[in-house]
Formats: structure tokens, C-alpha cells, sequence
């Protein structure tokens, strides 16, 4: 693993508590686009990782 993709996938965690939080609080909008982030954050960790 390297440090981008271990970078990316710490990223999308920190995204996917975003998406709790907004969940939580009743912000869709707000969900909707962390989830967005999370998704292509974690994708790019993975292509990342060899």
C-alpha cells in the first residue's frame, strides 16, 4: 500500500462519517455529497493501491 492510497482511503472514512453526521442532522444535501466524495475517494485508494 502506498501513502496516496492509504492517503485516499483515510479520506473516504472520514467522508462516510460525514454522510452519519448528515444522516443524523437531516441535511440530505450535505449527506449526498459526502457519500459522492466517499465513493470516489475510496475508488481512487484502491486503483491507488498496487
Amino acid at each position: 500500500m502506498t501513502f496516496a492510497s492509504g492517503g485516499m482511503i483515510f479520506i473516504a472514512l472520514f467522508l462516510i462519517g460525514g454522510v452519519v453526521s448528515g444522516i443524523r442532522q437531516g441535511i440530505k444535501l450535505l449527506a449526498a455529497l459526502a457519500g459522492v466524495g466517499a465513493a470516489l475517494a475510496l475508488t481512487a485508494g484502491v486503483m491507488w493501491w498496487q
